[in-house]
């Protein structure tokens, strides 16, 4: 993330721009170097992977709310709904609220849904210590064969690389958004924290049952249903946020094709609708939300933030700017390799679990 904060800086101020997204850093730094006449499909294979990366986002939190809702919903009502029937009941919801257009009319709802997530995750943790198990009656590692769905878990939790720029170039004060303490490395920082403490905690307390959110392996009890249902009203409202990015990607190069300011106006909502509506069917196909997350990391996330960076400041500052004996060119051969051997090994395992999950649920449908 600090490599494209960087070369954004330096290539906005080269350029004369005052602000720029990751397509266009891209497409900037190849500009300026030996392979120039590859800028815009430099450009063009980033959105593809922003693109990819947040409808995946947004398919995780759909199947996320929708199986929130079938928990709970089943643990009152005996009654076994498919998730997918979930997926479908939420979709309204999410066409309406891909109808706001605008990030600052989200902003006081952020505030609200942050400071409601913190309250919701002391309730989680204060269970969690009350039913930790010692750490011996655990096994203390889940095999090899479990790293490139822990890769893809990992890269899809700590990446949002995606929205950095965004959020950066729309600040009041964007100067406090880098620096050692600024807004990126607190976050990041405190993200880091609460992720490790969740899953070291969580699979003390939880062993081999833990599910895909730890929030699932609560009990059915009135004030773990409620935080339930609060953490997945928090991901409803983020779904909007992750949508920002695709949208403004392509709405446009469909709004170029709408004349009128009418076809324009209703364009947009139609192309909202229809975009949600992807999200929803590829949700629906597959809405297994552990591994969704896997698949998601792994395919969208570890280019993003693991393989084009490296290029990227190669690409802006050349061999000149590479450091000392090139450490700096070093290091970025090794996060390249590190990203791109995670791409291939995460997303075999990740579809091959999704297709054995696929065939032990036809099995067991067979049999019942």
């Amino acid at each position: 993330m600090h490599i494209l904060v960087n070369c954004s800086h330096f290539l906005s101020k080269k350029e004369a721009k005052s602000a720029m997204d990751y397509g266009e850093v891209i497409e900037a730094s190849v500009r300026n170097s030996r392979f120039r006449t590859k800028a815009r499909a430099a450009k063009l294979t980033v959105d593809v992977f922003i693109i990819v990366s947040q409808f995946g986002f947004c398919c995780v939190y759909i199947v996320y709310v929708a199986t929130t809702l079938h928990d709970v919903i089943a643990s009152y009502a005996k009654v076994e709904i498919p998730i997918t029937a979930y997926v479908a009941m939420v979709l309204p919801f999410l066409i309406l609220l891909s109808f706001i257009r605008s990030l600052k009319i989200l902003a006081p709802f952020s505030m609200v849904a942050n400071a409601v997530l913190c309250v919701c995750l002391g309730i989680i943790f204060v269970y969690v210590f009350q039913h930790l198990e010692p750490s011996t009656s655990l096994p203390q590692f889940g095999g090899w064969d479990r790293l490139p769905l822990f890769f893809g878990t990992a890269i899809y939790a700590f990446e949002g690389i995606g929205i950095i720029l965004p959020i950066e170039n729309r600040m009041k004060n964007p100067h406090d958004f880098g620096g050692w303490t600024g807004v990126l490395n607190l976050a990041m920082v405190c993200i880091a924290a609460l992720y490790c403490a969740a899953g070291f905690f969580g699979y003390l307390a939880f062993g081999e049952d833990i599910k895909g959110s730890i929030t699932l392996n609560l009990p059915a009890e009135p004030i773990y249903i409620a935080v339930k249902l609060l953490v997945a009203a928090v991901i409803f409202y983020s779904y909007s946020l992750q949508f920002y990015v695709p949208f403004e990607i392509l709405w446009p190069t469909v709004k170029r094709k709408l004349r009128t300011e009418t076809r324009i106006k209703y364009g947009e909502y139609l192309f909202r609708t229809g975009l949600v509506i992807f999200t929803f069917a590829l949700a629906a196909a597959i809405p297994k939300l552990d591994l969704f997350i896997s698949l998601v990391g792994a395919v969208g996330s570890s280019f993003l933030a693991l393989v084009f960076p490296p290029l990227l400041e190669v690409s802006t500052f050349g061999m000149e700017g590479m450091g000392r004996l090139n450490w700096k060119l070093w290091k970025n051969a090794f996060i390249f390799l590190f990203g791109l051997v995670g791409f291939v090994l995460g997303t075999y395992v990740a579809i091959q679990e999704i297709v054995l999950s696929f065939q032990a649920d036809a099995a067991a449908n067979h049999h019942n």
